[in-house]
């Protein structure tokens, strides 16, 4: 599926959470603390007021609470605004 975002919207696919084990508990997945951090998937073309900084391929760094959480071909990805990516890794 191919999926384009709008205006200053981003597609991002969201880091695995890492395993944690508590000395030799597993937490479940539902305990699991989200990734912040992902790849850029795909990215709109921007408004008039805000230009797109961020490109496909980059990774990012987001709040804990962007973004919505959508599921294409199986896999979770988040569509969220530009201006909920607080950094660009290099």
């Amino acid at each position: 599926m191919n999926v384009k975002p709008l205006a200053d919207r981003v597609l991002v696919k969201p880091a695995a959470a890492e395993e944690k084990t508590v000395g030799g508990i597993i937490i479940p997945d539902t305990a699991k603390e989200k990734p912040l951090k992902g790849e850029v998937i795909a990215t709109g073309s921007g408004t008039k007021d805000e230009e797109m900084v961020v490109k496909a391929g980059d990774n990012v760094l987001y709040g804990k609470y962007a973004g919505t959480e959508i599921e294409l071909d199986g896999e979770k990805y988040l569509i969220m605004r530009q201006s909920d990516i607080l950094a660009i890794l290099s």
